[in-house]
C-alpha cells in the first residue's frame, strides 16, 4: 500500500474517535445526493403532469417497480458495502479489494438478466396492477426506455456503495448531484422539444434519466479504480469469484428482498385504490414522492450507518455500533419532528406544485397531513435494517421490512378500503409505520446490547428473527 493510500485510509477511519461527527460526516454529503437523485422523480412528476392526468397516472404505476428495481440495486450495494467494510475493519485491504471487484462483476452479469426479464413482461405486470387504456400505452412508452438503461442505474449504485464502505461518503454525493444535474437540465428540453429536438412526451423523461445514468456509471466506476484504488482490474480465480459472490449474495438477497419489500407494498397500495379513479392514484403518486423526499435525512443516515457499524463490527467495538444507533434514532426524531412542521405549514404548496389538477392536490395533502406523524417509526426501520445488513445479518433486515408490509401496511390499507374512503387508507399506513417503527427498535437495541455482553450469538429468543 502506498503511503498516500495509507493517509486516505487514516483519514476515512471509523473505528476511532467521537461517533457523532463521523455520523455527519458521512450523512450529511449523502444528504445533499439523495436530494439531487430524489429531484429527479420530483422534476420528472412535475413536467409529466403538464401532460395530463393520463400521463402522471401512468408514471405513479412505474413508480413502485423502478423503485423494487432500484431497491434490488441497493441490496447488491448493502451486500459489498457489508463484506468490504468488514474487511477494512479487520484490517484486510486486499480481501476488501477482492470482494470489491468481484461484487461489480455480480451485479454486471445480474442487472442483464433482471432487465431483460423486466423489458419483455412490462405489459402484464402492468395489467396485473391495475393499468389499462391510455395509462398503459403510456407506461410502455416509458419503461422500455427504463430498462434498457438499466445497467447504468445498478454498476453505479453498487460501486458507490463500495466507496461509502471504505468511509468516503463526499464522492458517491458529488456524482449523484452532477447526474441529477444532468437528467434535470435534460428532462423539459426532451419532453416538450427544443429548437431542433423534438417533443418526446413521456419517453423524453425515460431518455433523460438514461443518460444521466451514463454519466453516473463513468463517474463511479472512475473513482472507485482510480480514486479509492477500491477495485483490482483483473481477472478473479475461478473459485475466488465464487466464494466472494456467496458473500455478498448471502448479504444482498435477503437486503435486496428487504428494499424491495416496501416498493411492493406500495404496488399493492397503488392497486388497493385505484379503485376510488385515476384522480386518486394520481394523488397517491404525487404524495408518495413528496414523502420519500422528506425522508432523505433518515435515507442518508441508513447509508452512512452501514459504513461505521461494519468497520466497527469487524474491529471487535461492538460498544461502537450501540452507541451509533442510537444516535441515529435521536436524528430520525428531531428530523420527523421537522417533517411535521413543513407538512402541516406547506403540504398544500408541495402538493399543487406537483399535481395535475386541483383534485389531485388536495387528495395529495390529505396524505400528507396524516401520515407525517408515523415517519420517524419508518426512519427507525430503514436505519435499523441498515445496521443489521452491514453486521452480515440481513435476514434480520428483510424480516423488520416484511413485518411493517405484509403484517400491518398492506393488510390495513386493504381493511380501510374495503369500509371507509382513501382518508382512513392513509390513516391505516400511518398506524403501520408507527407500530412497526416501535417494535424494531426496542428489538434492535436489545439484540446487540445482547450481544455485546454475550461476545457471542444471543440465545434463541433473540435469534427469532436472524435464523
Amino acid at each position: 500500500m502506498t503511503e498516500a493510500s495509507e493517509k486516505k485510509e487514516d483519514k476515512n477511519s471509523l473505528v476511532e474517535g467521537p461517533v457523532l461527527p463521523i455520523i455527519s460526516r458521512l450523512a450529511m454529503p449523502m444528504i445533499f445526493g439523495i436530494v439531487a437523485v430524489f429531484s429527479i422523480s420530483l422534476v420528472d412528476t412535475y413536467f409529466v403532469g403538464k401532460l395530463g392526468t393520463a400521463q402522471l397516472a401512468a408514471l405513479s404505476f412505474t413508480f413502485p417497480v423502478t423503485m423494487a428495481i432500484a431497491s434490488l440495486s441497493s441490496g447488491l450495494g448493502a451486500g459489498a458495502s457489508s463484506v468490504v467494510s468488514r474487511a477494512i475493519g479487520a484490517d484486510n485491504r486486499s480481501h476488501a479489494k477482492r470482494l470489491s471487484t468481484d461484487s461489480l462483476l455480480l451485479a454486471s452479469l445480474l442487472v442483464v438478466l433482471i432487465s431483460a426479464i423486466g423489458y419483455f413482461t412490462i405489459t402484464p405486470l402492468f395489467k396485473l396492477l391495475g393499468a389499462s387504456g391510455d395509462v398503459l400505452k403510456y407506461i410502455i412508452q416509458y419503461m422500455e426506455i427504463w430498462y434498457i438503461s438499466m445497467p447504468f442505474l445498478v454498476i453505479p449504485i453498487v460501486a458507490n456503495a463500495i466507496i461509502r464502505s471504505v468511509g468516503n461518503a463526499l464522492w458517491p454525493s458529488i456524482i449523484m448531484f452532477f447526474a441529477a444535474a444532468v437528467n434535470i437540465a435534460l428532462t423539459p428540453v426532451l419532453i416538450f422539444g427544443f429548437g431542433p429536438i423534438p417533443a418526446m412526451n413521456i419517453e423524453g423523461a425515460a431518455i433523460s434519466t438514461m443518460i444521466a445514468r451514463i454519466v453516473t456509471f463513468i463517474l463511479a466506476l472512475y473513482v472507485a479504480i482510480y480514486r479509492e484504488e477500491i477495485i483490482q482490474v483483473s481477472k478473479p480465480e475461478y473459485q475466488v469469484f465464487i466464494d466472494s459472490c456467496k458473500s455478498v449474495l448471502k448479504i444482498a438477497l435477503p437486503a435486496g428482498a428487504g428494499s424491495v419489500i416496501n416498493p411492493i407494498g406500495i404496488g399493492i397500495v397503488t392497486a388497493i385504490i385505484a379503485g376510488y379513479g385515476d384522480d386518486t392514484v394520481a394523488a397517491f403518486g404525487v404524495a408518495t414522492r413528496i414523502e420519500s423526499f422528506a425522508c432523505i435525512p433518515m435515507l442518508a443516515l441508513s447509508a452512512s450507518i452501514g459504513p461505521i457499524a461494519g468497520q466497527n463490527w469487524g474491529a471487535g467495538n461492538k460498544h461502537r455500533v450501540i452507541q451509533t444507533l442510537k444516535y441515529c434514532y435521536l436524528i430520525c426524531v428531531l428530523w420527523s419532528l421537522v417533517i411535521i412542521a413543513l407538512f402541516y405549514g406547506f403540504a398544500d404548496q408541495f402538493s399543487s406544485l406537483l399535481a395535475s389538477s386541483e383534485s389531485v392536490a388536495a387528495k395529495s395533502t390529505d396524505y400528507l397531513y396524516i401520515v407525517a406523524v408515523s415517519l420517524v417509526g419508518y426512519g427507525w426501520i430503514i436505519v435499523s435494517s441498515a445496521a443489521f445488513n452491514s453486521l452480515g445479518k440481513s435476514v434480520t433486515g428483510f424480516n423488520y421490512y416484511a413485518v411493517r408490509t405484509f403484517a400491518l401496511y398492506v393488510p390495513l390499507s386493504l381493511a380501510a378500503s374495503i369500509w371507509f374512503d382513501e382518508k382512513w387508507v392513509y390513516i391505516a399506513i400511518a398506524i403501520a409505520n408507527l407500530v412497526s417503527g416501535f417494535l424494531v427498535a426496542g428489538y434492535t437495541l436489545l439484540w446487540l446490547k445482547k450481544a455485546k455482553q454475550e461476545d457471542c450469538h444471543p440465545d434463541w429468543t433473540l435469534n427469532l428473527l436472524s435464523s
